[in-house]
């Protein structure tokens, strides 16, 4: 995949409009990820329709809100827009992480041309070796949503063990917001109590009694009380 956009420019869809330029940032950024190309046009209605979806399903895999560590996915937009005001009155539709290419880049056209896109609203889904593992997965993201990553990761040979979502944490061991936390700072452990035998005297007779635990009974005595 890497290789694809070695020599391109890519632009983050953040305010600044920051650029990946060089070799290095571009494989940091490519490399070791499925890469989703978004052949899309602000003047498409199902464009337009597609276009929240995509950005709900690409935020909760990709935002810390909803996962405990990022998927390993990149959505890069190619504009097919007849003007870069379309383009980026489109883009403020579009993920704020997600990448694309500059409206006078004539590489939007390569690819287009590359990916035989004909239809938009158009996803195709890469490999990190940059073959095609799902040509078009419009419908497959609208239909199972975050789902798809999964049946992705498997089928791009990434496993990404560490990657897990927040609704899937086994809510019914948590006994409270804290008790993740008190479960790691103070360890709980079953032991059995221990008992010991006091012998106290009155009026000269040894008697036996058996402590709870070492700081008293339930009731917050301390065993001596009791005896004259």
């Amino acid at each position: 995949m890497v290789d694809l956009f070695l020599g391109k420019v890519l632009v983050k869809n953040n305010k600044d409009r920051d650029e990946l330029d060089t070799e290095r940032e571009i494989v940091l950024r490519l490399q070791n990820r499925i890469l989703m190309l978004f052949f899309g046009s602000g003047e498409c209605e199902k464009c337009q329709e597609f276009a929240p979806t995509l950005k709900d399903f690409y935020k909760k895999l990709t935002d810390e809100f909803y996962v405990e560590r990022s998927a390993q996915l990149v959505l890069l937009y190619i504009s097919l827009d007849s003007s870069e005001e379309q383009q980026e009155k489109f883009l403020k539709e579009l993920p704020k992480r997600c990448l694309f290419l500059a409206y006078e880049d004539p590489y939007r056209q390569e690819l287009s041309e590359m990916f035989e896109v004909q239809d938009l609203p158009r996803l195709v889904v890469l490999r990190p070796d940059c073959s095609v593992l799902t040509p078009d997965a419009v419908e497959e993201i609208c239909k199972l949503g975050p789902d798809c990553y999964r049946n992705w990761q498997e089928g791009a040979e990434l496993i990404d063990r560490n990657f897990m979502m927040n609704e899937e944490f086994d809510e019914g061991k948590m006994r409270s917001m804290t008790d993740p936390i008190r479960r790691v700072k103070y360890k709980v452990e079953d032991k059995k109590k221990k008992k010991k035998k006091k012998r106290k005297k009155k009026d000269g007779v040894s008697v036996e009694e058996e402590d709870e635990d070492e700081d008293g009974d339930e009731d917050g005595n301390d065993g001596g009380g009791g005896w004259g």
